[in-house]
């Protein structure tokens, strides 16, 4: 059974009609199907679907990147990489489903696949916590991170995720810690790092695996700090205010990719991901080929810095320094500035001249 949401009815009578023509045992007995007439209304949902998704507002966009039938991490790993095994526990406390985690093959090399799983039915999203990661979660990714690091295979991340969880356990076996150095790893990272945004990049539960050379995001995904309902909450005290909140918040791919937040768009199809999902994987998988081939003739030390300064250089166009006069990003120093450090790189020694000076001073004075 499809499901369609509330800015999706007219699709929704028009794809219910289509199957009822298409049907030859309807009410009236066994009938002809009329082909011509299904074409038409055929062609009718087509401009239907092209008409509303060209315009979808920021909380339309919110919705169609929560939709039940968007494809999730699993249908990607399962489609895109051969000979995956996945790894569990995190060596401290325990195993996180809510992450799927292994090693992978992708055109023929070796990869490290990760993916917030967020579960296709209700048994399986309350089992995989609807995607929520929990801080074995991210020790578990950490700990496989350092051993992709350790024999230089790249690494891949799904994203789909509402934010980390929010429960009073998960904060007292140190939740914000295990976010804190999931990033501290991600930035650490000497082989290329690539995260794709498929759904929803929810606050820290996003950033802690996000931190990566290239963050790339499907059209209609989005990627925040918080939810618009919970913005909404906090600005104005009225979770229905979510329109004005996801148009602040600029979470869409192209407001991202405007402020140089994300490095690409992968189109979907129109109508969302889950309405051609073979079209959807052949993009992503043209995406991270294209983007896997930039870092093969870097080193360890460029793979590094590229990170670093993609990340130091987010924000800078708009601020008061412009991206050309940027240079390395370090803070420029004046002489006196430049004569202080060194004055204090040398203290011990200029201690040691002076006391010496003054001692021989007093022995040449009493000679």
């Amino acid at each position: 059974m499809k499901n369609y949401l509330n800015f999706e009815n007219d699709i929704k009578n028009l794809e219910t009609e289509i199957e009822k023509l298409k049907d030859p045992f309807n009410q009236e007995g066994l009938s002809q199907i009329d082909t011509n007439k299904i074409s038409e209304i055929q062609l009718e949902i087509d401009k239907k679907i092209t008409e509303v998704y060209k315009n979808l507002n920021p909380w339309e966009t919110v919705l169609v990147a929560r939709h039940e039938d968007r494809p999730k991490a699993k249908f990607f790993i399962e489609n895109l990489f051969e000979e995956f095994i996945p790894l569990s526990g995190d060596r401290f406390y325990g195993e996180d489903k809510s992450v799927l985690a292994g090693f992978a093959k992708f055109d023929g090399n070796s990869v490290l696949v990760i993916g917030q799983e967020k579960g296709e039915d209700l048994d399986s999203r309350l089992n995989r916590n609807f995607g929520m990661m929990r801080h074995e979660g991210y020790r578990k990714t950490i700990r496989l991170m350092n051993l992709a690091d350790k024999f230089d295979i790249p690494i891949l991340t799904f994203i789909d995720t509402p934010g980390a969880y929010p429960g009073v356990g998960a904060e007292e076996r140190g939740q914000a810690e295990a976010i804190a150095r999931s990033i501290e790893c991600c930035m650490n990272l000497t082989v290329p790092t690539i995260s794709v945004i498929i759904g929803e990049g929810g606050s820290g539960g996003a950033i802690a695996l996000a931190s990566s050379n290239k963050v790339l995001m499907l059209s209609n995904a989005i990627y925040s700090v918080i939810s618009p309902e919970g913005c909404a909450t906090i600005l104005w005290r009225d979770p229905k205010k979510t329109l004005e909140a996801a148009e602040a918040m600029k979470l869409s791919a192209k407001n991202l990719l405007e402020l140089k937040v994300i490095d690409e768009i992968i189109e979907e199809p129109i109508g969302g991901a889950h309405r051609d999902r073979d079209l959807i994987l052949k993009n992503v998988k043209i995406s991270l080929l294209k983007n896997l081939t930039e870092f093969r003739n870097m080193n360890k030390e460029e793979i590094l810095n590229n990170r670093k300064q993609k990340f130091l250089s987010i924000g800078r166009d708009k601020g008061f320094i412009s991206h050309s006069d940027m240079g390395d990003l370090r803070m420029k120093q004046n002489t006196l500035d430049l004569f202080r450090i060194k004055i204090e790189k040398f203290k011990k020694h200029l201690l040691i001249g002076i006391g010496s000076i003054i001692i021989l001073s007093f022995i040449i004075y009493w000679l």
